[in-house]
């Protein structure tokens, strides 16, 4: 075996809500810099395991027949409900999924200057997650119909935006396909520096198997295995 350099990394598929939400993020910094990612996230059962899915479908039976529903695999009652994401939160009030949005993201883009703010939220989907998206620019910001060329040449990403009929992206769209859904591109009204985005992704793909099979074939195109 060849003796391993400072040069080799171990390559490893990333959380899903990061890499989710980074599909819209990394085509915009061809625009610059930018400063800050602001990021709330409303993530499906799915990405909690099939007990979860189930336990979605069988509380919201129960409900709409007058029961309680009653809480096995989730710490809350999750149909009809919406809670802060179900892993640990630590002293800084961050839980781990948030923190595996800051840390991944540093890692990513290779820069850990920039200010990553998620907030991690359990919701009544079965399948796909949903990601509302502000980026900060550290200089001027770029047009939104730059941002919307930009997002629309990068691929596995679909551009779904039409306000005349006020179709955006939605986790119904966006299970079961490989693109990443990127909507609602718009300037941030009270920062001059902002746009905000709103993205739909199937995280039992992009986010997980078809995510760790495009880094395969990535690997192999560039000769690395």
């Amino acid at each position: 075996m060849d003796a391993i350099t400072p040069s080799h990394k171990l390559i490893a598929n990333p959380n899903c809500s990061t890499i989710i939400m980074l599909m819209a993020v990394a085509p915009l910094r061809q625009f610059g810099a930018i400063r800050s990612v602001n990021v709330s996230t409303y993530q499906s059962a799915s990405g909690a395991g099939w007990a979860a899915m189930e336990e979605l479908r069988n509380q919201t039976r129960d409900v709409l027949d007058g029961k309680p529903a009653e809480p096995q695999v989730l710490p809350h009652p999750y149909a009809f409900n919406l809670f802060s994401h179900n892993t640990t939160i630590g002293d800084d009030g961050y839980n781990e999924e948030e923190r595996k949005m800051i840390l991944e993201t540093h890692k990513i883009l290779g820069d850990a200057t920039i200010s990553v703010s998620p907030t991690c939220v359990r919701v009544p989907v079965l399948r796909a997650h949903s990601e509302s998206i502000t980026v900060e620019f550290a200089d001027e910001r770029p047009s939104v119909e730059a941002v919307r060329e930009a997002l629309a040449a990068f691929p596995g990403v679909k551009v779904v935006d039409d306000r005349a009929t006020n179709t955006f992206p939605m986790p119904l769209d966006a299970s079961g396909i490989e693109e990443v859904l990127v909507g609602r591109i718009r300037h941030d009204v009270g920062n001059p520096k902002a746009i905000q985005l709103f993205v739909c992704g199937d995280q039992l793909l992009k986010g997980a198997a078809l995510n760790a099979v495009q880094i395969g074939e990535g690997l192999i195109a560039r000769g690395l295995i």
